[in-house]
């Protein structure tokens, strides 16, 4: 049996149907906004995973050149690997319902998302965050849905819900909005220099419509809905915690603050091993465990020191910026180039400048197109210490080359005043958060160094947050620890006008505008 469920968003409906199509998938969902059509499944394994620390989740975003009445080109003409922008596309529908699946939950969970039709005027991506939702509501997959997800636009002054693409042409702003009832879980955007408050007003307008999505896709899962698969999260022995916590939390607690990534890291492994030392002759899985219980004392006593006496975990204050070291000019046959540090952290950006021949040419369902402005981001296995092979970038860093790349569009001169195709590129040499936003600054730097005529410098930061109950702790310039232990990821960049990108990620039930 077909079930259909219908709202209106920013003037036109969209509707959910399950039922027809896709019906040996956990759960299915038809999602059609004007004739703009995408279909999401989502499948999890039937058994979890051994040997992992990890939720298993994977994100695939595809569009078939038939939604667009188009045959593929190149010799083979079918769709290949993914562009950028489906990868970018599957990493949007990642982050919203990531932090939604219960923890500790360890089977393998694959999103599929395909554009059938596509009416070149709604973007089908947001589509495709709600059919996620939805189709994991419907499963027996256990998740802690729904969300819902829209653009919002600033058109002619005036804030447009799920504006087309012509209308994105005029807008100066992009926000896209992602989240429950409660709260925000998800926020991506790019705009022109666009006022914080205005930015804030995109984002409370965005949460606010997502009521709807949310209400259908809960009367979706009451007519349609499978039973959830029980699953309790695997909760330690309270003995074996109280042991762990009593071998280790001094020790961590005695590390006290101020010292570097590398020093604590290595303090920190060495309490790790004498823990599980004190455990020796236990089984694999309750050695696993400890390895669990020493990192929820490490995060435990960090949340403390910073809600407690408002000190982090390398001695700042809450919104202390790490110290910051520039030069540039020092690559001596680039066009540009700059090395931005921030605590532990390095960029080196350079810029090169072609010809309209070196223009990148895109071909993909909205049409053939060209870019004039490149921003790649490359990370290294050794800026953290690490070994492993090179291959090409993942979808991190095509994710975190696209954010950096949004930044500092705005600030380009326009073709007819400068007629270069530029390309940028960030190598990552040291890592310890923030990288991203580090690519924004020593972009903005090596551009100068080139002697582009950039209408403002462009800087970025990263925001933290942690919170426990009624306590609440907002972090500037967070490290890696940080962003590994805190509720909140909120990169933001901009000139002195006002903000030119921002991306938030939320692992907590979600935040209000």
């Amino acid at each position: 049996m077909t079930h259909r469920f219908e709202t209106v968003v920013g003037g036109k409906p969209l509707s959910i149907e399950t039922g027809a199509v896709a019906r040996q998938a956990d759960g299915a969902a038809w999602v059609r906004y004007g004739d703009t059509v995408v279909l999401v499944t989502a499948v999890a394994a039937k058994q979890p995973r051994e040997g992992i620390d990890f939720f298993p989740l994977t994100v695939d975003y595809q569009e078939r050149a038939y939604a667009a009445g188009k045959i593929p080109g190149g010799f083979f003409k079918r769709e290949g690997r993914p562009r950028d922008a489906e990868t970018l596309a599957s990493r949007l529908i990642d982050r919203p319902i990531r932090p939604l699946f219960p923890k500790g939950y360890r089977r393998d969970v694959q999103i599929i998302a395909t554009v059938l039709s596509a009416d070149m005027e709604n973007d089908p991506d947001v589509l495709a965050i709600v059919g996620a939702s939805a189709a994991l509501t419907v499963s027996p997959i256990p998740f802690l849905g729904p969300i819902g997800a829209v653009r919002v636009g600033l058109v002619d002054g005036q804030l447009v819900l799920n504006p087309t693409y012509s209308q994105l042409e005029r807008s100066s702003l992009d926000v896209v909005v992602a989240g429950t009832r409660e709260g925000m879980v998800m926020v991506e955007a790019g705009a022109r220099e666009v006022p914080e408050e205005i930015v804030l007003r995109a984002m409370a307008a965005g949460h606010e419509a997502l009521g709807d999505l949310c209400r259908i896709q809960e009367q979706f899962r009451q007519a349609r809905g499978r039973p959830k698969t029980p699953f309790t999260p695997p909760a330690p022995d309270p003995a074996l915690s109280e042991r762990v916590a009593a071998i280790s939390r001094e020790p961590i607690r005695a590390l006290a603050a101020g010292r570097g990534k590398e020093d604590r890291a290595e303090r920190l492994a060495e309490i790790r091993e004498q823990t599980v030392a004190a455990f020796a002759g236990e089984p694999p899985e309750v050695l696993a465990q400890v390895r669990e219980l020493v990192e929820k004392v490490e995060k435990e006593e960090m949340r403390r020191l910073l809600l407690e006496r408002g000190i982090r975990a390398d001695g700042r204050t809450p919104d202390a910026i790490r110290p910051i070291r520039i030069e540039v000019g020092l690559l001596p046959r680039t066009h540009g180039s700059a090395l931005f540090t921030r605590g532990e952290t390095q960029a080196l950006v350079t810029t090169t400048l072609g010809t309209s021949e070196d223009v990148q040419r895109l071909d993909s369902i909205e049409g053939e197109g060209f870019k004039r402005f490149m921003l790649h981001y490359n990370f290294p296995p050794f800026s953290v210490g690490e070994v492993r092979f090179l291959r090409g970038p993942g979808r991190r860093e095509i994710g975190h080359g696209a954010l950096a790349e949004r930044a500092l569009l705005t600030v380009l001169p326009p073709p007819e005043e400068f007629p270069y195709t530029l390309r940028i590129v960030s190598d990552i040499l040291e890592s310890n958060g923030s990288s991203s936003m580090a690519t924004v600054c020593g972009a903005s730097l090596s551009l100068m160094d080139a002697g582009v005529p950039i209408r403002a410098a462009v800087g970025g930061v990263a925001m933290g947050l942690v919170k426990e109950g009624d306590k609440v702790a907002i972090l500037t310039d967070i490290m890696g620890l940080e962003d590994h232990l805190g509720d909140m990821d909120f990169k933001v960049a901009g000139t002195r006008q006002g903000i030119t990108a921002l991306q938030m990620d939320i692992k907590i039930a979600g935040v209000t505008a």
